[in-house]
């Protein structure tokens, strides 16, 4: 059940936990940051007491916002969580229909009321991650929504032709739900002045709630609509579309943007030379704060759904299976992310229940049952296919074996996923680090190890909010 408003935070201090330097960022010597400035305050201790002496640390924050609930993690720059937390989003209902800009509003700055007043004096840089391709179209004055969200997994068929009539054949945008294929169908369907209008990913719109300039995204998300990080441009091809006048500006993940509006500043205590910076997706968050630094490594996100991220010297583009590359530095994410996963489990048991059953299974024991677990119609990797329906029988009579059985299911979809990225020519994977909710089930674990033939272990960090924050330490350079 989705919160109120003012349903209370999940929060809390951290004690300090060092990384040491094998748990490194990529490339972490470059993405140390210098010290902006010297902030000099009557320093607030952690249990609100005051210090009265100068206090000159640096902290980062970074927010995800994933299909089902937001969080926030507060680091410094050793890496260290401060603080962290998470809300559900609110439940706001517009013409019998969930209004989802205004939930993801109202839990940015819920968020921002979760921050330890004590420690948001020290907050330098501020970074977001977001569903990938989830698109909104705004005015590009105001910056209100011309329409509802289209959100991650929503397909546009109706726009796949004429998006497959100007893209190059496989490219990344032809797939029903690439945020091109949203545009196109928004473009096509609404009588909006299109004259100012903007298209924004979830990331983008909530960053700007908080610098105020309009029209700025990151490569990451920008993928999904056709923009080339290789060549750090859009295409010719689709800059040669009339809709081509709403693409934002492109800049690299965990750019400085601008400073922290004034307005918001000052209501919640942050400092004058707090920045913001551009954000990333979600999965590819959760593979930055796995901290996985060498090809063939790999993360798997658990969450409402799966996420493969292989880190490779080989970039694959494939839109007849869902494939495709995200640039990190000088080294590509080659994945994808299907519809199975958590949001399927949830449909099936609750999440005591799942804990309870997990503890009856066997992980050694092979599974006899095949399913395809998906919460609704419509599949997106390994197999991209609109139209297929979700496979969840037969049930049998216990529920220790259906869930065993649709554990391994969904890890079978999860080698398969890996296997095609090396049979398309990425880097072959030898290690796969979990993260999401999926990673704290150690008997799910044991089964997706036995079935991938290869070491699968928790992250270190699993939250994609702790890569958001390492975004924001990288935008404070």
């Amino acid at each position: 059940m989705l919160a109120s408003p003012h349903h209370p935070p999940v929060c809390r201090f951290v004690s300090p936990r060092p990384l040491s330097p094998k748990q490194g960022y990529p490339h972490s010597r470059k993405l140390l940051p210098r010290r902006i400035s010297r902030m000099e305050v009557a320093c607030s201790s952690k249990d609100g007491g005051n210090s009265g002496h100068e206090d000159n640390r640096q902290l980062y924050l970074g927010m995800d916002f994933g299909t089902s609930g937001a969080r926030y993690a507060l680091i410094d720059d050793q890496g260290t969580i401060q603080a962290e937390g998470k809300r559900n989003y609110p439940q706001y209902v517009s013409e019998n229909t969930m209004d989802w800009a205004t939930s993801w509003k109202a839990t940015l700055f819920l968020l921002l009321e979760d921050v330890p007043v004590s420690l948001r004096p020290f907050i330098s840089s501020i970074s977001i991650d977001g569903t990938s391709a989830t698109t909104i179209v705004v005015d590009s004055t105001t910056g209100e929504p011309l329409c509802r969200p289209f959100l991650y997994n929503e397909s546009f068929p109706d726009a796949l032709p004429l998006v497959k009539s100007v893209a190059p054949a496989n490219h990344t945008v032809c797939s029903g739900s690439s945020t091109l294929c949203k545009l196109v169908s928004w473009w096509n369907s609404h009588d909006s002045n299109k004259e100012s209008s903007l298209l924004l990913h979830q990331a983008d719109w909530l960053l700007w709630h908080l610098h105020g300039k309009l029209g700025i995204t990151d490569y990451n998300n920008a993928l999904k609509v056709g923009y080339d990080p290789e060549i750090e441009s859009y295409p010719p091809w689709l800059l040669q579309q009339p809709y081509s006048q709403l693409l934002p500006s492109v800049k690299a993940p965990g750019t400085s943007i601008g400073h922290l509006k004034e307005d918001i500043r000052t209501q919640y205590g942050f400092p004058k030379d707090c920045v913001i910076c551009t954000g990333t997706t979600d999965s590819i968050a959760a593979f930055l704060a796995a901290r996985a630094t060498q090809p063939g490594k790999a993360v798997t996100s658990l969450g409402s759904t799966l996420a493969v991220k292989l880190l490779s010297t080989n970039r694959i583009d494939d839109a007849r299976f869902g494939v495709y590359s995200h640039r990190l530095d000088d080294k590509w994410l080659v994945g994808g992310a299907s519809n199975t996963g958590g949001a399927a489990l949830r449909q099936i048991f609750t999440d005591e229940q799942l804990e309870e059953l997990s503890k009856q299974i066997n992980p050694m024991e092979t599974s006899s049952l095949d399913y395809y677990p998906l919460p609704a119609v419509g599949e997106r990797f390994p197999v991209a296919d609109p139209q297929m329906v979700p496979r969840l029988h037969p049930r049998p009579e216990s529920d220790v074996d259906y869930l065993h059985g649709i554990f391994e299911s969904i890890a079978r979809i999860e080698a398969k996923a890996y296997g095609l990225l090396k049979d398309l020519g990425a880097t072959q994977v030898d290690e796969v680090f979990t993260a999401g909710g999926g990673a704290k089930n150690d008997k799910w674990t044991k089964i997706r190890e036995r079935v991938l033939g290869l070491p699968v272990s928790r992250a270190i960090q699993t939250e994609a909010s702790y890569g958001a924050a390492l975004l924001a330490l990288k935008g404070a350079r």
